[in-house]
């Protein structure tokens, strides 16, 4: 099945995002490296040294992008969405690994302290990096968001994370500058990298979900609530659902239990409405694979709705509400 335009599109989208990351990324660093040497402040050099890990990240999440786009092939059915995902784990795990290295130059300047000079410029060059860095991590977040990327809503949250620690080190530089107290911006730093580095966990715990297909249960309880209140009287179960996220494209598989006596037709239109609801339900494309089972009297017919029916075996006696534990079981109409 080739992939939608509207897929396409999405994927350009996040990729020329992508590359005003890596530009801008370049740009302030060498501004962070000019702010060091201008100012021989550690806490401005452990800035840099964290927005090397912007830079790489940003090479890599490109190629990651890149690479999704691709259309699907014999060899990968379901397209490539999937690299994005290990592109954000590389993120995260860099994202982890600066903030260690934060730690220890903080710990390191704590205990021999560096004498500084021209703060002023080098905080307001390192405001000014802040700045950008926020704008475009939120841009960057918003877009993924928008466009199902995890790829870059980790460059997003990347950039974010950048900025909470820049604004640290100017709140230490500015005390610094009016205090006299060397100790204050090490300790500044300290926080911030513990906080860099819990933002780095987090981006490895969503993405590892995503590799091994961990269920989204917040996405199934939206379907859920969307199924039972569109729910058709031809509807009489659904049940061993999934969902599977590559990229930007979640694929569904279910069992519909439709009357045993429509025909082929009948029970295909009922697919093509399922599909149909659900795809107006979310703001991604949706690839379902729905198996069909005809009912079986006369347990079905106690959860069967339909007024009209000839062939009711037995009385109907209540509505079969979806939860997320029957709908997912493979336990057919959800009844023993």
């Amino acid at each position: 099945m080739a992939d939608t335009p509207s897929i396409q599109q999405a994927a350009l989208t996040n990729i020329r995002v992508q590359k005003w990351v890596v530009y801008t990324s370049i740009t302030l660093f060498l501004l962070k490296v000019a702010a060091y040497f201008l100012t021989n402040s550690v806490a401005i050099l452990t800035d840099a040294l964290e927005s090397t890990v912007n830079v790489v990240t940003g090479f890599t999440g490109l190629y990651s992008l890149r690479l999704a786009a691709k259309p699907r092939d014999e060899n990968h059915p379901y397209g490539h969405g999937k690299i994005e995902l290990i592109s954000a784990s590389f993120e995260g795990v860099l994202i982890l690994v600066a903030g260690m290295i934060i730690l220890y130059e903080s710990l390191s300047n704590l205990i021999h302290a560096h004498p500084v000079k021209q703060l002023d410029a080098g905080i307001l060059i390192i405001a000014s990096t802040a700045v950008v860095n926020y704008i475009l991590g939120w841009w960057c977040v918003n877009t993924g968001k928008k466009h199902h990327s995890q790829a870059l809503q980790a460059s997003g949250k990347h950039l974010q994370s950048d900025t909470w620690t820049t604004l640290g080190i100017i709140v230490g530089l500015i005390l610094l500058r009016f205090t006299g107290i060397s100790w204050i911006d090490s300790a500044v730093a300290m926080i911030f990298a513990g906080f860099i580095m819990i933002e780095g966990g987090k981006i490895i715990r969503s993405t590892i979900a995503g590799l091994t297909d961990e269920a989204d249960e917040a996405l199934l309880r939206q379907l859920i609530s969307v199924l039972n209140v569109q729910k058709r009287q031809n509807w009489i179960d659904i049940h061993n659902l999934r969902i599977i996220k590559y990229g930007s494209v979640i694929h569904l598989d279910c069992h519909l239990t439709v009357p045993w006596y429509l025909n082929v037709n009948e029970a295909h239109a009922e697919l093509e409405t399922l599909g149909e609801t659900i795809s107006k339900a979310f703001d991604q494309d949706i690839e379902s694979f729905v198996h069909t089972d005809g009912c079986v009297p006369p347990k079905s017919c106690e959860i069967c709705p339909l007024i009209d029916c000839s062939v009711r075996k037995a009385a109907f006696t209540s509505r079969l509400e979806w939860t997320l534990e029957n709908i997912t079981s493979n336990q057919k109409h959800g009844i023993s």
